[in-house]
């Protein structure tokens, strides 16, 4: 396999706390996420993803205060997601330290935003974040989703990320909100019809319990894998997801 696979830690915060669900729904508090992303970060994690769970709900993203402390102690990409809704909003949030945001319910609300960022900051900073449902009514397919798991777009997710990154998005957030949570292996077939739709990296998220279903996404597309009940609960640790990923023939970053 020539490509190396980036591991992302997943941390969706509600207020200030670390929070955990299932199927985005259930949250459960697991405490300050600065100390958890600090700890992935000296295990050797390659990314660090920041999701404000809320944020669409109140029209604002509340990250600020915690991105600032992580960027003081970590030095991977940082990507945050949540609430952004303009070119001013993703301004704000990198100039606290992001690297890149990922966007989902303003993007589907006015896809335009999609070109004005890239447009501002470049297409390695605008990641479309879709947020995936088997769809009912299509055969096979999935819906995208906003307002963190809840409202339909009646987007076609396959469409949209298509779509998407014709728009200028760089990378691809997809999380499968059927398995999210579950730790019972991520959405493969999902993953295939995502990553042979686009040419831009795909971070795929949902599902993740064990060093193998890293494995199987990898091998169903993925470029990258966002994990957070498995490592939260502590269940593998960083290098020990990297370590087995290495032995099944994938190459992961040092």
């Amino acid at each position: 396999m020539s490509k190396k696979i980036r591991l992302i830690a997943r941390l969706d915060v509600k207020d200030e706390n670390l929070v955990k669900g299932i199927q985005l729904e259930g949250l459960r508090k697991l405490g300050d996420p600065n100390a958890f992303a600090r700890k992935y970060y000296e295990q050797g994690i390659d990314e660090l993803l920041y999701i404000d769970i809320v944020a669409s709900l109140y029209n604002r993203n509340n990250l600020s205060d915690i991105v600032r402390r992580t960027v003081d102690d970590v030095y991977i990409p940082v990507c945050v997601g949540g609430g952004l809704r303009s070119v001013e909003d993703v301004r704000a949030i990198l100039s606290m330290g992001a690297d890149k945001v990922a966007i989902n319910t303003a993007a589907i609300k006015r896809p335009e935003l999609i070109s004005e960022v890239a447009a501002a900051f470049g297409s390695q900073c605008m990641v479309l974040s879709i947020q995936a449902k088997r769809s009912r009514n299509w055969a096979g397919g999935w819906e995208a989703y906003y307002d963190n798991g809840r409202a339909h777009s009646g987007y076609d997710v396959v469409e949209w990320a298509k779509r998407g990154v014709a728009l200028g998005a760089g990378e691809i957030l997809l999380t499968s909100v059927d398995c999210e949570g579950l730790q019972r292996g991520m959405d493969l077939e999902l993953i295939e019809a995502v990553t042979r739709a686009v040419d831009v990296p795909v971070i795929c998220g949902g599902g993740v319990g064990c060093c193998d279903d890293i494995v199987d996404a990898v091998h169903a597309g993925a470029d990258a894998v966002a994990c957070a009940a498995v490592l939260h609960y502590e269940k593998e640790t960083v290098p020990e997801l990297k370590e087995g990923l290495r032995q099944a023939g994938v190459e992961v970053r040092a």
